[in-house]
């Protein structure tokens, strides 16, 4: 160990929803990490701000039900939890329809159903019925969602349905998604039932009993905080704005550290988590970790723009909790609109008669007051009579490609690590998006690290 380095129990560097839930592990299990964060604050993409009077989101909002753990975190926390108050629409260049309450990422449970009906037309759902006919062989290889419904349920259900719904989540073109990453155990549901829409009734059999999402009442930015102060309360220590400059093997590892807070500039340690996006993690693995390392595709950019809005006419919530906008739909740029005020009855207890709270997103860099305005007006077809507030957030890289050759290449390289004694990776570059995917593999990885005997 050098000799100005200071000992600690871990070292996590990253103060995400992965590097939190991996310290949080760490110190249930009695070990006391000292976590770095390169930012003023922790959550990552979970983070909450003032706008129009409301602290509210301006990042991640919701999490899955699909997997209980994010739930079970919050609650252990001490945060009550609730569902959407309404459902979502898709925004087509002729239409604009809620999607189908009995599908998952667009794919309809049953092409026949009256909602699926509607949004397809008729040629669009009985080309999606010949799914029901066909052998369950017909799509079993493919690995991309785009390949796999195209097949299975043709042009209509992709352009329609999943492209929108599938953007808006993963702001990705279902080309690019791997199926097995964003809907696990769908092709395993078509072997076993022979079609893909009973494969999504299946999935939605199996997971739990109404809404597909939630949130921590009051904001999910409310999550990061509470995990940051569990781990201060174990004995944990967070450093923001301290960055890990460097990982220099010896008997452990050592982390150079680049701060202004006064705190030792070299770490040593016997665990060390490294839980940052998947750019500043090959950054720091690259001297030590031995073979060449993966090429990672650079995450989609993502403009949010944050309205609050005096508009009357949306009192009644006209399109639910908001739209997915299918591509190509006329003059709208965006490409998601939730009503969070109408979505969350949490801030519709918040905010006055008359007043909502919108959040636009957009792919890109660029994200305009006056365009997310008119755009939303044209999505709700309502008039928005005042902008009260608004904030623009940019986030490059924000969402990690989640393609089948991204997915190859992370798990080779996760199998690499694995090799070398303490040393551990997390965060959603490996892990898939989404706290439904964060959340347990950076608990995964906190607790086979603090169980995990080091010898040197």
């Amino acid at each position: 160990m050098t000799p100005d380095a200071r000992q600690a129990d871990a070292v996590v560097v990253g103060a995400g929803m992965a590097g939190l839930s991996a310290a949080h592990a760490l110190v249930s299990h009695g070990v006391r990490p000292v976590v770095l964060e390169a930012s003023g604050d922790v959550g990552g993409l979970v983070v909450g701000d003032v706008v129009g009077g409301h602290e509210i989101d301006l990042g991640a909002e919701a999490f899955a039900l699909r997997r209980p753990d994010v739930r079970e975190l919050a609650e252990s926390l001490g945060l009550p939890v609730e569902t959407p108050a309404g459902r979502s629409w898709v925004y087509t260049a002729d239409a604009t329809f809620p999607i189908p309450a009995e599908s998952v990422l667009g794919i309809p449970a049953d092409p026949a159903d009256p909602e699926v009906v509607a949004a397809l037309g008729p040629d669009g759902a009985s080309a999606a019925a010949q799914d029901l006919r066909l052998g369950a062989d017909v799509g079993a290889g493919s690995e991309d969602l785009a390949d796999l419904v195209r097949r299975r349920m043709g042009e209509a259900v992709l352009d329609r349905l999943v492209r929108p719904v599938a953007g808006g989540i993963h702001s990705a073109d279902p080309a690019d998604l791997a199926v097995d990453s964003v809907i696990p155990g769908l092709r395993d549901g078509l072997a076993r039932h022979g079609s893909l829409s009973a494969a999504v009734r299946a999935l939605r059999a199996a997971a739990p009993a109404g809404p597909t999402v939630a949130t921590t009442t009051g904001g999910l930015f409310r999550l990061p905080r509470a995990l940051a102060a569990a781990v201060r309360a174990g004995g944990g220590r967070i450093r923001t704005r301290a960055a890990a400059a460097r990982i220099v093997p010896g008997r452990g590892w050592e982390v150079e550290v680049r701060a202004g807070d006064g705190g030792p500039a070299r770490i040593a340690t016997s665990r060390l988590i490294v839980a940052t996006d998947g750019a500043t993690a090959l950054g720091l693995l690259g001297e030590v970790l031995p073979g060449p390392l993966p090429q990672l595709p650079a995450g989609a950019t993502i403009t949010h723009v944050t309205l609050v809005v005096r508009a009357p006419a949306l009192d009644t919530a006209p399109r639910g909790s908001g739209l997915l906008v299918a591509p190509g739909a006329g003059p709208v740029d965006a490409k998601a609109l939730t009503h969070a005020s109408a979505k969350w009855r949490w801030l519709a207890a918040a905010t006055a008669p008359g007043e909502h709270v919108l959040r636009l997103s957009y792919h890109g860099g660029a994200g305009e007051v006056d365009r997310a305005t008119a755009d939303a007006s044209r999505l709700l077809g309502a008039p928005i009579e005042e902008v009260l507030d608004a904030a623009v957030v940019v986030r490059a890289g924000a969402l990690s490609p989640t393609t089948p050759a991204h997915r190859s290449a992370v798990a080779d390289l996760r199998n690499r690590v694995a090799m070398l004694p303490g040393l551990a990776v997390t965060g959603s570059w490996v892990a898939g998006t989404g706290l439904g995917a964060v959340v347990p593999d950076g608990a995964a990885t906190g607790t086979r690290t603090a169980q995990t005997t080091i010898a040197f």
